[in-house]
């Protein structure tokens, strides 16, 4: 396994501790908010950003163990070849689409640390925090998207449905 899987595979475990992490603040909350009457002013928010990074940064093992959502009734019934390019065709889109995320998502979360934006919470934390899961998870699926659309282009991998 090299370097960049091991960090992929490495980011996705992190991103279920983020998980476990925003569920025990949840419950928490639930527990403080309705059994003692003593709501908290860090569970909500700090388990939103549990959620968005988790999620950003879990995207790319997604990809890659191709554990995403896919509609396969009409790829599935198709020879190996046009599978084949279905499989480039949606790996080459997913790059494209978080190639112009990465450079939007760099946007907003640069402005933010710039200008100093903050949540308006009573937390008051910095935007920039969570905003910078944007352009860092979408430059790592962008990089795992790239791998997987050369490795369907030798065809590497099996599609859906084909089984070796």
């Amino acid at each position: 396994m090299d370097v960049f899987a091991r960090f992929v595979t490495a980011l996705a475990l992190v991103a279920a501790v983020l998980f476990v992490l925003a569920g025990i603040m949840l419950t928490y909350e639930v527990l403080a908010r309705y059994f003692f009457v003593r709501p908290t002013i860090w569970a909500a928010e700090l388990s939103q950003f549990c959620l968005i990074w988790g999620s950003l940064i879990a995207a790319p093992w997604c990809l890659r163990e191709r554990r995403h959502i896919r509609i396969t009734a009409v790829i599935a019934n198709l020879p190996r070849g046009p599978r084949l390019a279905a499989d480039v065709f949606a790996m080459a889109a997913v790059a494209v689409f978080s190639a112009i995320v990465l450079v939007y998502g760099y946007e907003i979360f640069h402005d933010s640390f710039v200008r100093g934006r903050t949540t308006g919470t009573m937390l008051d934390m910095p935007m920039w925090y969570v905003e910078l899961s944007l352009p860092f998870g979408f430059a790592i699926l962008l990089i795992q998207a790239v791998i997987e659309t050369v490795r369907a282009l030798q065809g590497q991998i099996v599609a859906e449905g084909e089984h070796d």
